[in-house]
């Protein structure tokens, strides 16, 4: 179970992965709602940085290097699942209009 200041690492990371993509795919991928963006990011980046840790347990704890590792896994994990929740969507709307 996280402590709460490695929650909040991994949150701002996540959000800011999936802000960052969003503003810059916004018009490939049809990520145009910051509140899903948002979501995505923090979704990602509290996943991705449980999957580094159990892969890594070096990389528990409040060192330095543990925690950079954190903000950057947690920026690149909440920015993919944003880019792939935005193909997701927009899959969905393509389906939907061809109906």
């Amino acid at each position: 179970m996280p402590d709460t200041v490695s929650l909040i690492i991994w949150l701002v990371g996540g959000v800011a992965g999936g802000f960052a993509v969003g503003d810059l795919l916004s018009r490939n991928f049809g990520l145009d709602d910051p509140l899903q963006n948002a979501v995505a990011g923090v979704v990602g980046g509290v996943i991705g940085v449980q999957i580094l840790q159990r892969v890594i347990p070096a990389l528990n704890g409040f060192d330095i290097v543990p925690i950079v590792g954190q903000v950057i896994v947690a920026f690149a994990s909440g920015a993919a699942l944003t880019v792939v929740a935005g193909l997701g969507m927009r899959w969905y709307r393509d389906r939907q209009r061809m109906r």
